[in-house]
């Protein structure tokens, strides 16, 4: 039988190999040929000192024992009783000759060599070093490449050049070592150097570095910019920035090289996500462009991640505030640095939701939403009500209400309401409205074979199908997104808004958040499902009753009800009286200060309630409203006043008996009882606006028109009607346009007019 070899692996094999045991395979055959060298110089350096040692050693003489005078006395007398007619007298000196010299006893028997043959003390050992085999130096055969030849006129001569030869690891090594060396050298000089410049010297060099710095990271980005392709190498040589050592550049050196590669990958980052390659397609052989196409996205994706592992490393140390090894950043610096860090992670939060690791970049930036910073806080917040009004799909919307829905239980409802808050930027109801408007249209449906083949004839069919196909192809090109994959999600993300609401009205009704919570059911009531709609009437209901509310939550409360009942709930048989008390109590009670926000949420709850649910709506509650908003406006500030009296205007318009209140005649029996909280019951056709003739007088000129307008009975048209601005605009965007934030006349007001001086003539 054959002996067994080991077969080489083909090519097709070596193929399928992963690409980290092929760097192993070259790593360990690179190390056996470091280790073999090492021996061999090795042997050799035992060798050499051997032979040194040798050479330089000198020969001692054979030690010679001086013996005792009694011991000689003896061996004479035992020499003098031997019997001397055994041997002969020559034989006896000759002996005794050859005793007195050394060579006779210390010579090598062995040898073949005369025995009284002189001999130097170094030829001995060197005669052996020559008989041992000696290695030659061999030099390296230089392969040779061939190049076309030239021809002339005796004939072809071939023309050849040297492959150019890569240096060996160990001289590699020792270059590194000697660069090493002179770096350490050169910054202890540099370090000498820095201590005995002044001030002015130090403020010089720092400038200096510093533009050398941003010369560099100017050059890196725009050789990015122009090719990102081949230059996808040159991230990793800019990202290294961000660990610059030198102290007195290390802070701005590292915020310009954060703000910068920002830039970049909103330039460079293609509008899909890159998804890693499966091992069976690494192992398939590509074309060049697409191998280069994949060369660059799988360094994209490599240092994408590990600059947001930079940022995030940058944030936790400023939130634990720890020292890093190289102390080139002190620990009061790293507030400023950790604030770029979190604005690009809010830009790259906005900027690229459609890319890889952006659920990361979701935690992190939603974490920092409760911080207690103010300035880092409000621009977390800001960047996610970015996100989410811009998020189409729903995925980043579901990312992030996850993410939130996350914080508020692990943090027990101990956060800012401004979290909360964000959640009404979801764009769900605009789609949803989208979504009942396609369902009053009725879907086009395609015949199927049997109606085909029933009704129309053969060249009929074959023209269908083609129109068929036709309108499927652009069905498809006009759906950039599957509809119910849109509104899955979208539920699903409804789903978890809910559950926090519903989670802070249990357990946190005492909390700060209750506002943002009332808040957010108002805004997506119409989404609830009917089964909750009167348990959620009745706890709003507890909770305004409680007592425990301020008014602007019990504002809230009183919204969301109407939001609830306007919608789905108009099928529920429920009162809602209460809450129409409740409002009608709450007016007087509103801040006639600079801070009257309340009345934002006030004029909403008059729109929703009243104007919308005028079939609903009897008389005397409206006269009732209209009689408590005109004393209301009396004590306002002049932006509130405008929005009051255009809520009146509204109301006029849509309750035309309202007009009874500019008369003095009174309407059936009993009195006007403004002290009672009963809207029904308080005789309010019994009353006028006198109000509005205190409000003529008023120093603004928009509440003097409006008062004006109102006197004249609110004409459409004629001299005491609006203009078409001031009608179409709604009361509460009239609250907004004459806002008086700045504690300034908004619209200006005139001053009084100059009087002239009257001369008395004497």
């Amino acid at each position: 039988m054959k002996p067994h070899r080991k077969k080489k692996p083909s090519f097709r094999k070596l193929l399928k190999t992963s690409n980290v045991k092929l760097e192993n395979k070259l790593k360990n055959r690179q190390f056996k040929q470091q280790s073999t060298a090492k021996k061999q110089r090795k042997e050799q350096r035992k060798l050499r000192q051997a032979i040194s040692d040798v050479s330089h050693q000198t020969l001692r003489p054979l030690e010679r024992y001086k013996k005792k005078p009694e011991e000689e006395e003896d061996e004479e007398e035992f020499l003098e009783t031997l019997p001397t007619d055994m041997m002969d007298e020559d034989d006896l000196e000759q002996i005794r000759a050859m005793a007195q010299k050394a060579s006779f006893i210390t010579r090598d028997l062995s040898s073949c060599a005369p025995v009284h043959s002189k001999k130097r003390k170094s030829d001995q050992p060197v005669e052996k070093y020559e008989k041992m085999p000696r290695k030659m130096k061999q030099e390296e055969e230089k392969e040779l490449i061939h190049l076309l030849p030239i021809k002339d006129k005796s004939g072809l001569i071939p023309q050849t050049m040297e492959k150019p030869v890569v240096q060996k690891a160990d001289e590699e090594n020792e270059e590194e070592d000697v660069k090493y060396q002179d770096e350490s050298g050169e910054a202890v000089e540099e370090c000498k150097n820095f201590l005995t410049l002044t001030p002015e010297e130090h403020l010089e060099l720092r400038s200096q570095k510093l533009m050398e710095r941003k010369l560099q990271i100017a050059a890196l980005g725009s050789a990015i910019l122009a090719d990102p392709n081949s230059n996808i190498k040159k991230l990793k040589e800019l990202r290294t920035l961000l660990m610059e050592t030198d102290p007195s550049v290390a802070v701005t050196v590292r915020k310009l090289v954060m703000v910068s590669l920002v830039e970049i990958f909103k330039d460079i980052v293609p509008s899909y996500r890159i998804r890693p390659l499966t091992e069976a397609e690494r192992a398939v052989k590509v074309k060049k462009e697409t191998q280069q196409l994949r060369e660059f996205e799988e360094g994209l994706v490599s240092q994408y991640k590990f600059y947001l592992e930079n940022l995030e490393q940058t944030v936790r140390d400023w939130k634990q505030k720890k020292h890093k090894g190289s102390q080139a950043v002190s620990l009061a610096c790293y507030k400023g640095l950790a604030e770029v860090a979190i604005r690009c992670l809010c830009e790259l939060l906005v900027a690229l939701p459609h890319f890889n690791f952006h659920n990361n970049v979701v935690v992190v930036v939603v974490s920092l939403m409760n911080e207690p910073l103010k300035t880092v806080s409000e621009m977390c917040c800001e960047a996610v009500r970015k996100l989410l009004k811009q998020d189409k799909l729903g995925q980043a919307s579901l990312a992030t209400v996850r993410v939130i829905s996350g914080l508020v239980k692990s943090r027990n409802y101990n956060i800012k309401p401004a979290v909360l808050k964000t959640l009404l930027c979801l764009r769900i109801k605009e789609v949803e409205v989208k979504k009942d408007t396609e369902q009053l249209t009725p879907k086009q449906q395609f015949m199927n074979f049997k109606d085909k083949k029933k009704n129309l004839s053969r060249m009929q069919r074959k023209w269908k199908k083609a129109e068929e196909t036709l309108q499927k192809e652009l069905l498809e090109a006009e759906a950039s997104e599957s509809k119910d994959k849109k509104l899955k999600l979208h539920t699903e993300t409804l789903n978890i808004v809910f559950l926090i609401y519903f989670r802070i009205l249990k357990k946190a009704q005492k909390s700060t958040l209750l506002p943002s919570v009332l808040e957010g059911l108002a805004k997506f009531a119409h989404l609830i499902n009917l089964e909750f709609f009167d348990d959620l009437l009745t706890v709003l209901h507890s909770l305004i009753m409680s007592g425990d509310l301020t008014h602007r939550e019990s504002l809230h409360c009183v919204l969301t009800a109407f939001h609830i009942l306007s919608g789905q709930g108009d099928v529920l048989n429920i009162d809602p009286l209460k809450f129409y008390t409740h409002l009608y109590k709450t007016l007087l009670t509103l801040h006639a200060g600079a801070s009257n926000e309340d009345t934002a949420i006030m004029l909403q709850c008059l729109d929703i309630m009243l104007t919308k649910r005028r079939k609903q709506i009897t008389l005397h509650r409206a006269l009732a409203f209209v009689k408590r908003l005109s004393t209301l406006a009396l004590h306002v500030m002049p932006d509130s006043c405008i929005g009051i009296l255009a809520a009146i205007r509204t109301l006029v318009h849509t309750f035309p008996k309202c007009d009874i209140l500019l008369d003095n005649d009174m309407q059936g029996s009993g009195v006007y009882l403004p002290e009672l909280d009963e809207p029904e019951y308080c005789n309010p056709q019994n009353t006028c606006q006198w109000e509005l003739h205190t409000l003529k007088r008023h120093y603004n000129p928009m509440v003097r028109k409006y008062t004006a307008h109102l006197l004249a009975g609110a004409p459409s048209e004629g001299s005491g009607a609006l203009a078409v601005e001031l009608s179409r605009r709604a009361p509460g965007q009239l609250f907004e346009d004459y806002r008086q934030k700045d504690m300034t006349f908004n619209p200006p007001v005139a001053g009084p007019p100059c009087r002239k001086k009257v001369t008395v003539q004497s």
